[in-house]
């Protein structure tokens, strides 16, 4: 019996997936439960298990972007080939076989429509951005038949029967919801069997007599061997247009003029060309990943559809480092965890987000949503691209416990491993360019998040304090905010009051 895998419902808002890796091999013995791909999303990668036991067949290839629903694989139980193996019995049945493969499928008179399916609840309008089946081609049930582009994500057209494809919609073509896209002339039985066109055009080739060297290839007419030999041209230079290749008068002709004109275009470019540099000139292209699509998708979408605004402020960070340096062996001792700079920003971006909540807050359609509660996103790098794994009720936590989530997240996101629950529903985001070396920047809202803090990189600077200039840690902070719903007061006042938090660290103990 042949079990079906397809591609399982990962996540409320994602509609389509890619095979990253295959850690099976076709017709490999696969165990239930056991792992045999991994698939990767705009958000996270996921692991496929084998529902039964069996002999693995693939459908799907490494790089293929699937939609939910699609088959991926195939396990045939109890190691059974879904192919009947060929015997002499049915070698001498040559004449049952041809008539099948040629006639096997008859139209049934059914006529399917399909139109433009809804693809999300925002989503008005899509593009047919390309046709992965050409008009007239037969096609089997839940076959990809096009691709549609809205603007959020691309998705594949399945079939909905077998049957005679008929093109309706062009590509390019902008489509609202329900609108025609093709027909199916729905068939019963096999599809009709045609030979490829290159199999049937190297059939061909082989049916007609290919030109084959003989002992006129390359040897000159007795006028062609006369010029040849005045100018000093071997039969090597000299390519033969004549029958079977021999080198006829204008064959040489051709050559002495071609061999007057290179010097002469040699002696130019040696003028006019620019001097050569040594060094490669080589290209690499890679194809771009489903997560590297949506961040930068969702990232001109923020740019395009806030009104947004950076404000800055600097800290002192004296305090804070005196305080790590005191007490770092005995924290660490204790909680079995390094104290840093991290727990101190959520802690401070926690009290300030509570004295001005619209910081907090989110726009949904024509409504303002205000948050009671502080789930701070912390932004990751990793090889695969940035992810922003969220620490849910951060005000409640302690120093302790924030540095132990940062690392957990932070460890799941570098290997792959972070849920869709992990990555959703934060509200308020902070990212640290500052490890990396970056002294100032205006960092991008984490959509539909209204602020996000960028912290940056400590340098001693030159600063006054009480008349006198000392060198102190300085570190830039910067809030990006989406004017909509925040006022530059409110903006300003809370960086001002993450800036007092983190330059009195006491404060942040007593809540003050």
């Amino acid at each position: 019996m042949s079990i079906e895998i397809k591609v399982p419902s990962v996540g409320e808002s994602i509609s389509e997936v890619t095979i990253s890796q295959w850690l099976k091999s076709d017709g490999d013995h696969v165990e239930m439960d056991e792992v045999i791909c991994e698939l990767e999303s705009d958000k996270a990668t996921f692991e496929l298990t084998a529902e039964v036991s069996g002999t693995l067949k693939i459908l799907a290839q490494k790089g293929e972007t699937l939609s939910i629903g699609a088959p991926v694989c195939k396990i045939e139980e109890n190691g059974q080939s879904s192919e009947p193996k060929s015997d002499s019995k049915k070698e001498s049945n040559q004449p049952t076989e041809s008539k099948s493969s040629e006639g096997g499928s008859k139209k049934t008179g059914k006529v399917i429509e399909m139109k433009v399916p809804e693809v999300a609840e925002s989503i008005t309008e899509v593009v047919l951005s390309n046709w992965l089946k050409e008009d007239g081609d037969h096609v089997e049930l839940d076959e990809a038949l096009a691709e549609i582009e809205s603007d959020k994500a691309t998705f594949e057209l399945p079939a909905e029967t077998q049957g005679i494809l008929q093109i309706v919609a062009k590509e390019g073509d902008t489509l609202k919801i329900g609108d025609l896209i093709c027909k199916i002339e729905e068939t019963e039985g096999s599809a009709p069997s045609k030979k490829p066109e290159q199999e049937t055009k190297k059939e061909d080739s082989k049916a007609i007599p290919q030109h084959e060297d003989s002992y006129a290839t390359g040897h000159p007419s007795p006028a062609a061997a006369k010029i040849m030999s005045e100018k000093g041209l071997s039969a090597v230079e000299v390519k033969g247009t004549g029958k079977d290749g021999r080198i006829t008068k204008e064959d040489a002709l051709n050559a002495v003029k071609k061999e007057k004109e290179e010097p002469k275009a040699e002696a130019k470019d040696e003028k006019e060309s620019a001097p050569k540099i040594p060094g490669s000139r080589e290209q690499n292209r890679q194809k771009m990943s489903q997560l590297r699509k949506t961040i930068a998708k969702r990232l001109v979408s923020v740019k395009n559809e806030t009104a947004m605004l950076t404000t800055f402020n600097e800290v002192d960070m004296q305090p804070i480092m005196d305080i790590r340096k005191k007490y770092k062996e005995s924290f660490k001792d204790k909680y079995e965890v390094n104290l840093g700079f991290m727990s101190f920003f959520t802690k401070a971006c926690c009290l300030a987000l509570q004295e001005w909540p619209a910081v907090n807050g989110m726009i949904d359609g024509e409504e303002l949503v205000y948050n009671d509660y502080c789930d701070i996103s912390i932004a990751v790098s990793t090889p695969r691209g940035l992810v922003v794994p969220v620490i849910r009720n951060a005000e409640g936590m302690s120093f302790d416990q924030i540095e132990k989530e940062i690392i957990r997240l932070a460890t799941k996101a570098r290997d792959g491993k972070l849920s869709i629950d992990e990555m959703q529903g934060g509200t308020f985001t902070i990212t640290n360019g500052g490890v990396f070396g970056s002294m100032l920047s205006t960092p991008i809202i984490n959509a539909p998040q209204s602020a996000i803090l960028g912290m940056h990189n400590i340098v001693q600077r030159p600063v006054a304090i009480d008349g006198e200039v000392k060198i102190r840690p300085i570190m830039y902070v910067a809030l990006s905010y989406d004017h909509r719903i925040i006022d530059g007061r409110e903006s300003v006042s809370f960086l001002v009051r993450v800036k007092e938090l983190l330059e009195d660290p006491t404060r942040l103990l007593l809540g003050i």
